[in-house]
């Protein structure tokens, strides 16, 4: 991005020494460190690990029979998945704090303008993902298991390995709230002047083919998850190139109408 058109530059004498860059991004990680360890801390005391665990299986619980449960092959699984669940938890729920932490430590070097912009996407990106997440829980598992299941022999006993699901789940988490950040990716590359919104509509044929393909590597090999995946990414990219259009200069936009 262009630097103010200002003779000044704001910037101009506040280099640090690379030191000091190293005790800067040193705090940053502390804090990171002690927001995680309060969040663990909260979990710990309320729900604990084990009604985690028993949320995060209410999707494939509702698919099995009445007394049917998740077993634990492994002989530390049944310590070791839910102190994973607990870690992935706190995570999310200390997210703003971990990209404010991160945001903070390269502030010094951004213009006064780049950072107004920086903390309403820091928001935005954070509320995008946990309602990515939420998705996932409250909607993709559901029909996700529901569609393995009418295809599962009556012969055959459901009775998945708590590991392997917790495993499925957490890269299914992942994987939606990265993939609800398309508006932020669109957003940052008009602000940086990377692309066009006239470009960025011209492209819409092809990212629907690459949210296709992307969604056929990351989700579970079945057509349903890969369709809730895409298809949210198609909606959210047409979102990013609507409130694009508040961040482009007149001269970009213009002749771009339509």
């Amino acid at each position: 991005m262009a630097s103010p058109s200002h003779d000044h530059d704001e910037l101009a004498g506040t280099e640090q020494p690379f030191v000091q860059h190293l005790m800067e991004l040193r705090n940053r990680l502390i804090y990171c460190i002690l927001g995680l360890a309060v969040a663990i801390g909260l979990l710990l005391a309320w729900p604990g690990p084990s009604t985690l665990i028993d949320w995060i299986a209410m999707p494939i619980r509702a698919h099995m029979p009445p007394d049917a449960k998740l077993i634990a092959v492994g002989v530390l699984t049944p310590f070791l998945v839910p102190l994973k669940v607990l870690f992935m938890t706190a995570v999310l729920l200390t997210l703003p704090w971990l990209v404010y932490q991160a945001w903070a430590f390269v502030a010094p070097g951004l213009y006064s303008h780049e950072k107004r912009f920086a903390l309403p996407l820091i928001l935005m990106g954070s509320v995008l993902a946990y309602v990515g997440i939420a998705f996932v829980q409250w909607f993709v598992l559901d029909k996700m298991f529901g569609f393995i299941q009418r295809f599962s022999p009556e012969s055959v006993a459901a009775t998945p390995d708590v590991a392997s699901y917790v495993s499925v789940i957490l890269s299914l988490y992942i994987a939606f709230a990265l993939a609800f950040q398309v508006p932020i990716v669109v957003l940052l590359l008009v602000r940086f002047e990377l692309v066009t919104v006239a470009k960025l509509r011209s492209f819409r044929g092809y990212f629907a083919v690459l949210a296709f393909v992307i969604a056929a590597i990351v989700t579970p090999p079945d057509v349903l998850s890969q369709v809730t995946l895409a298809v949210p990414m198609c909606l959210l990219y047409e979102v990013g190139i609507w409130a694009s259009r508040w961040f482009v200069r007149p001269s970009a936009d213009s002749g771009e109408q339509g």
